[in-house]
């Protein structure tokens, strides 16, 4: 809400503005006239009506550039109490007008991912000789690339067609959640394959007495319960939050670190419990895949027709590329977070994309290419709807 304050002269007028954050209001002066530098916060155009002042989100139905706001207010304004319902996502800041061309490659990647992972479930439900302990693992991979997919397609692409700006709070851990959730499931279903591959090459005889259908079945249930369990008491722990910070989150997306850092509240048990969660998933699951490789060398070492040898490492490599797909972009944003706060915003946002688009893009490619059960049901898929 806007109004003039119409008791003064044009030059001393100040416009009142309420914030959307609360209910307090304050006044904008046209200009830094007579306010010291030090004592004004500059007004960041966001959109053509909103503007970020301090890190807080003013939508107005005016544009008032190089306009400052009095400091001495602020502390009238922002309470640490306040609590937020909405955040603006961000999408590739200083890149706006190119977003309808930017829009296409994510548009071709996201169909690709659907496309891909749905060609690999169809193609393992639907052939019986892939109704093995190997392809049912690698279709809760697809499943669960699918469904990251589909977790972060709508505010991806809606930021860059310009139909999605601001995500409301609820809807926002719902995604962190599935987020999350569906990044700790990755990792459990890869541990689980390193472990079929690790019977498969060490043990053959007893493999299928092993890995059995209601065996593989408590798998599944295992890795889900393991995936989204332990992260619900964090991701409900968001909602009770009061959020008075910046109200701009750093990626497209809702991360559960990027939530964190806009709350004002004591956010120890959510960081402490977010740190050892991600030491006993996701960095043991990958120490314990180092350690089942380390006893598949050691069994294939000992081997001793070569061709042999090759064979065993050949039945490897589509789970070793699934591996590094999957921890390399998660690495690589950690590192960035930690040690690239002074990279551009735009490396930031692309790094995000990368980490949730990447191991859903390529675990397809390379199950399609190195699987040759896989590659030929898939080419005599795609001529039986080509003919």
């Amino acid at each position: 809400m806007v109004r003039e304050n119409s008791n003064s002269c044009p030059e001393a007028r100040e416009i009142v503005a309420t914030s959307v954050v609360n209910t307090k209001e304050w006044s904008i002066h046209p200009g830094p006239k007579n306010l010291k530098e030090e004592d004004t916060t500059e007004l960041k155009e966001i959109s053509p009506n909103s503007f970020e002042i301090g890190g807080f989100l003013l939508k107005t139905t005016f544009s008032l550039p190089g306009s400052s706001i009095s400091v001495r207010e602020l502390p009238l304004l922002v309470s640490p109490i306040m609590n937020s319902s909405s955040f603006l996502l961000t999408g590739f800041s200083g890149l706006e007008k190119q977003y309808p061309w930017i829009s296409i490659p994510f548009l071709t990647i996201y169909a690709m991912v659907l496309l891909g992972n749905c060609m690999v479930l169809h193609v393992i439900r639907t052939e019986p000789s892939l109704h093995q302990p190997m392809f049912y693992f690698l279709a809760m991979l697809a499943l669960t690339d699918l469904c990251m997919g589909l977790s972060t397609v709508h505010t991806v692409l809606g930021i860059l067609w310009g139909f999605i700006r601001e995500i409301s709070l609820d809807s926002c851990i719902a995604q962190s959640y599935f987020i999350h959730g569906l990044s700790f499931m990755e990792s459990s279903v890869l541990l689980a394959m390193a472990f079929d591959r690790y019977v498969a090459i060490c043990n053959p005889l007893r493999y299928s007495s092993i890995l059995t259908n209601s065996r593989i079945l408590k798998i599944g249930l295992t890795i889900v319960g393991r995936s989204f369990f332990f992260i619900t008491p964090p991701i409900i722990n968001l909602k009770f939050f009061h959020y008075c910070h910046s109200q701009v989150l750093s990626h497209s997306f809702c991360l559960h670190q990027d939530l964190l850092r806009v709350a004002c509240s004591d956010i120890r048990f959510n960081s402490y419990y977010a740190l050892m969660l991600v030491i006993f998933t996701l960095l043991l699951d990958a120490i314990l895949i180092l350690y089942s490789y380390f006893l598949i060398l050691r069994s294939v070492l000992v081997i001793a027709s070569q061709e042999e040898r090759h064979k065993s490492f050949q039945t490897c490599v589509s789970h070793i590329c699934a591996v590094l797909v999957f921890y390399i972009p998660i690495i690589s944003l950690t590192m960035m977070h930690r040690f690239g706060k002074h990279l551009s915003p735009v490396v930031h946002v692309l790094m995000g994309n990368i980490y949730i688009l990447f191991p859903p893009l390529m675990n397809p490619i390379i199950y399609s290419v190195k699987t040759q059960q896989i590659r030929s049901r898939m080419f005599r898929l795609i001529s039986l709807k080509i003919y």
